[in-house]
């Protein structure tokens, strides 16, 4: 599995793309794959504030239950609300269906490059 270079990974399996003072928040194949079909997705509100390291919301599989835990700081400016009817669409294309949009409080610190997240998740299978 190769994962988009231009994204940033927390070791909890969240990405995030960085865009100015802004960053899109989803969760990683990785995750989506070890979940299963994903059946619901609980999201936080607009105009919430999420912290890196904290949880903001979670997703529901037919396998488990998981908190999504932010991989960056700040104030929820918008949330994918057709994952409340599609939460499949997470399954099907993990990068693409994003889960919350943040203006950020400060610079992303902590997450891994495309490589480092990579050999993140072979560690894990062992």
């Amino acid at each position: 599995m190769s994962y988009p270079a231009d994204l940033l990974y927390a070791a909890s399996h969240e990405w995030a793309k960085v865009e100015g003072d802004e960053a899109v928040v989803g969760i990683t194949h990785f995750a989506q794959e070890s979940l299963g079909d994903i059946t619901y997705v609980e999201l936080p509100a607009v105009g919430d504030t999420v912290s890196a390291g904290k949880e903001f919301g979670s997703v529901e599989s037919v396998k488990a239950a998981s908190d999504l835990i932010s991989p960056v700081s700040g104030e929820v400016t918008a949330v994918n609300d057709a994952l409340e009817g599609a939460p499949e669409q997470i399954n099907a294309k993990p990068y693409e269906a994003w889960i919350i949009r943040v203006k950020l409080s400060g610079k992303p610190e902590g997450l891994m490059d495309a490589a480092a997240y990579e050999e993140h998740c072979k560690n894990e299978n062992h």
